[in-house]
């Protein structure tokens, strides 16, 4: 992936107490600014927006292990707690048992699990839902987000994915963003990575996270999708096993047709 400025310390703080007089109402300017001023000089914040507990595990977990491995900053984002996956139970009772799946998982990657409060095959994107959002993202102070490639065939997905873009755009553009891919092929749509991530030496790491999502049998899902998938981009990147991203770029870094 690309070099990330370590620079924007000024620009950041100035973002976020912007942000914080909008949506931030709990917030202090002062508080924002110490949140920034602790910031580690030479660590990235690296915040993942999902839909459900097991989404960013399967689709970007072995990048987020890598950051976690290098001393970066790891969250998830979990929108819903994956309260509908499991009709023979009640929401409460699938809120907990995906609770603890998750926290689990972002044991294994050494990662912190925040979730949103909404309710999985109900999600919403609206004027107060991006502005929650932006609210979790920038406390934070992102470099990196990652979110689900909008064109998916689940609607929880495509409003994370554009849940995750509002709050670039409404950060000004502070932080990279970048999609992972989820089930591609049956849910993920049109997904052409421009860049890759080596997860050989982390393989063995994501799957303890993606195995701990027992509720999702999550050795079938492995083997029908992300076992191919992880090797199909290693074959695409030149090694055995890689994670590939979309990065959404701004308008300064698209280049013009050959020609024109």
């Amino acid at each position: 992936m690309s070099k990330i400025d370590f620079n924007r310390r000024k620009f950041v703080q100035q973002t976020a107490i912007s942000v914080s007089a909008l949506v931030l109402p709990t917030l202090k300017k002062e508080q924002i600014k110490a949140i920034v001023d602790h910031l580690p000089e030479n660590k990235l914040n690296i915040v993942c927006i999902c839909a459900h507990p097991g989404d960013p595990e399967f689709g970007c977990g072995g990048t987020l292990a890598k950051y976690s491995d290098a001393g970066h900053n790891v969250s998830i984002v979990y929108l819903t707690r994956g309260e509908a996956s499991d009709t023979s139970k009640t929401y409460e009772q699938m809120a907990t048992l995906r609770t603890r799946e998750a926290e689990i998982a972002c044991n294994a990657l050494k990662a912190s699990a925040i979730f949103a409060g909404q309710i999985d095959a109900n999600t919403e994107l609206s004027k107060k839902s991006i502005e929650d959002i932006t609210k979790l993202v920038m406390v934070q102070q992102p470099h990196i987000v990652f979110t689900h490639w909008p064109l998916d065939t689940h609607q929880d997905h495509q409003i994370a994915g554009l849940l995750g873009f509002n709050a670039w755009a409404k950060s000004n553009r502070s932080f990279q963003l970048y999609y992972y891919e989820v089930n591609t092929g049956s849910e993920t749509l049109d997904f052409a990575p421009t860049d890759y991530v080596d997860i050989t030496a982390v393989r063995d790491r994501k799957k303890v996270a993606m195995f701990a999502h027992k509720t999702q049998s999550p050795e079938e899902v492995y083997a029908s999708f992300f076992k191919t998938m992880e090797e199909f981009r290693g074959l695409e990147a030149g090694v055995p096993a890689a994670e590939g991203f979309i990065r959404f770029k701004g308008k300064e870094e698209r280049t013009s047709l050959i020609g024109l």
